[in-house]
C-alpha cells in the first residue's frame, strides 16, 4: 500500500533540510539502504538512504527545495501502484493536490511551493499541499511552463534576467544553477569591452560597476559563518603556542614508508600525538556544557578537510586505541568522502578537539577558530628549517610552530600548557606512538 515517505531528522537539533537532487526517478524500484536522494543539512551533503524496499511512485519536493523535517518528501509503494490514481491516494493521506480541472490540462505540473507545505502544517491544516513532481516550482515562459531550481532563480532575478528562451539541463528541460551562470557569462562575454567615444570615461571617471561578481553563498558556507562568529562571540579563547621540532619524527616516517611502502602523512602522527597528549592529561578531553563539565572516556578528534564543497571537519573514532595505519586510511577516506559529498551526519559529531594543518600550504604559524561544542583546536603549521640550541650548540632543526586554541570555561592556562607539553614530548619521542 502507498505511503508517505518523510523527511527524516539526519542531525541532532536539524529542523529543515535542502533536498539537492533526486537519485531514483519517478517509477524506479529500490531497496532497502540504497541512496534515494541528496539532501543537504546545515553541515553537509549527504546522501539520503531508503528506510525499505519500494518503488518511487512521485516526488512531492523538488532539487532545491526547503523542507522541514517529518514533512512528506514522496510517496512510495510498490511497482503495482505504477499507473494507479495517485491523486485520490495522496488524498487519502491527507496530501492536496491539484484540482481535477487542472489535473486534466496539466497532470504534472506542480502545485505549489515546499515552504506553503510547512506553513500549512503550521496552522493546523487537515491537509497539505505539496509538490507533486521531482522539479521546482514553475515560473512563465514561452509556450507553457519552465521549471527552474530556486537558487537559478534568484540568479536570474539579481542579474535581471528572465528564464525565456533558456533551455536547461535538468531533468524534463529544468534550469539548473549552471545554466544561468552559463548564460550570465554569454552575456557579459557578448558586451564589447572597448566603450564607444561618446561614452568613454575619462580618467576621472569611477571604473565600471561590473568589475566583481557575486558568488551566492551556499547553505554549508552560510553555517560555517555562522558557527565561527557564534565560537568568538561566546567562547573566551586563549592561545598557548609551542615550537616543536619534527626531524625524530621526519626520519621515522622516511623508515616506516621505505619499509612498509604505505604513505603516512605528518598529520598522521600529529593525530595520533594528540590522542596521545589526551590520555596523559584526561582532563583536557572534555566540553563545556550549561550544566556540567562533560569528560569524555575516549578520545575522539576532527580533522579539518577543505573540501570543493566547503571546510568539513570529520571526527576519527577512539584514537586512542588506533594505530597508526588505521588512523591514515580514515583520513584518506574522509578525504574522499568531503570531495564526493558522501559523509554522514554521524561522521561530523563528536570529538573534543580539531586539527587544522595548513604546514601543506606554507603557512608558518596561525591560531584558528574553536569549532563547538569543542574546547579546543590545534593549529598546525609548515615545518621549516630553524637554528636551535642543542647541548650548547647551534644546529639547524625542522621546526613546526603549533598553537592551540583553547577555551577557558573548560580548560584554564596551566591545564593547556601541560597539555602543550605532553604533545611536543610524543612528537619529540614518535616511537611511542607505535605502541
Amino acid at each position: 500500500m502507498p505511503e508517505l515517505l518523510l523527511v527524516p531528522e539526519v542531525a541532532a537539533g536539524a529542523t529543515e533540510v535542502v533536498v539537492a537532487d533526486w537519485l531514483v526517478e519517478p517509477g524506479a524500484d529500490f531497496t532497502a539502504g540504497d541512496a534515494i536522494a541528496v539532501i543537504e543539512t546545515d553541515k553537509a551533503v549527504l546522501e539520503m538512504e531508503a528506510p525499505q524496499s519500494g518503488t518511487l511512485l512521485r516526488a512531492l519536493v523538488g532539487p532545491g527545495a526547503t523542507i522541514e523535517v517529518g514533512l512528506p518528501m514522496a510517496l512510495v509503494g510498490s511497482s503495482s501502484d505504477v499507473g494507479t490514481d495517485l491523486d485520490a491516494t495522496l488524498a487519502r493521506l491527507g496530501v492536496g493536490t491539484v484540482s481535477a480541472a487542472d489535473a486534466s490540462q496539466e497532470p504534472d505540473a506542480p502545485t505549489s511551493d515546499p515552504v506553503e507545505v510547512a506553513q500549512a502544517t503550521e496552522e493546523g491544516a487537515d491537509s497539505v499541499a505539496v509538490e507533486p513532481v521531482a522539479t521546482d516550482r514553475s515560473a512563465g515562459g514561452p509556450g507553457g511552463r519552465v521549471f527552474i531550481s530556486p537558487i537559478a532563480r534568484k540568479l536570474l532575478r539579481e542579474a535581471g534576467l528572465t528564464p525565456d528562451g533558456l533551455v536547461g539541463s535538468g531533468p524534463g528541460g529544468r534550469i539548473r544553477r549552471r545554466d544561468v551562470e552559463r548564460l550570465i557569462a554569454d552575456r557579459r562575454a557578448a558586451t564589447p569591452d572597448a566603450p564607444s567615444e561618446a561614452s568613454a570615461p575619462t580618467s576621472t571617471q569611477v571604473a565600471s560597476a561590473d568589475a566583481w561578481t557575486d558568488v551566492p553563498h551556499t547553505r554549508l558556507r552560510r553555517t560555517i559563518a555562522r558557527r565561527l562568529t557564534e565560537s568568538k562571540q561566546h567562547i573566551p579563547h586563549f592561545y598557548v603556542k609551542r615550537s616543536v621540532t619534527l626531524d625524530p619524527l621526519l626520519e621515522l616516517r622516511r623508515q616506516l614508508i621505505e619499509s612498509s611502502g604505505a604513505k603516512f602523512s605528518v598529520n598522521d602522527f600529529v593525530i595520533r600525538a594528540v590522542a596521545s597528549a589526551h590520555q596523559q592529561v584526561p582532563d583536557a578531553n572534555v566540553i563545556w556544557t550549561e550544566d556540567a563539565l562533560r569528560r569524555f572516556d575516549h578520545v575522539d578528534i576532527s580533522v579539518a578537510i577543505a573540501a570543493e564543497r566547503g571546510l568539513v571537519t570529520p571526527v576519527l573514532r577512539d584514537v586512542g586505541a588506533s594505530s597508526l595505519s588505521a588512523i591514515s586510511r580514515q583520513v584518506k577516506t574522509y578525504v574522499e568522502q568531503a570531495g564526493a559529498g558522501t559523509l554522514q551526519q554521524r561522521d561530523l559529531e563528536g570529538g573534543s578537539i580539531t586539527i587544522s594543518n595548513l604546514g601543506m600550504y606554507g603557512v608558518d604559524e596561525f591560531s584558528a577558530i574553536i569549532n563547538p561544542p569543542q574546547s579546543a583546536i590545534l593549529a598546525v603549521g609548515a615545518g621549516r628549517p630553524a637554528a636551535v640550541v642543542v647541548d650548547d650548540q647551534v644546529v639547524v632543526r625542522t621546526v613546526s610552530e603549533m598553537v592551540l586554541s583553547a577555551d577557558h570555561r573548560a580548560i584554564d592556562g596551566a591545564l593547556a600548557a601541560q597539555w602543550m607539553s605532553a604533545l611536543v614530548h610524543a612528537l619529540h619521542h614518535p616511537l611511542t606512538l607505535l605502541v
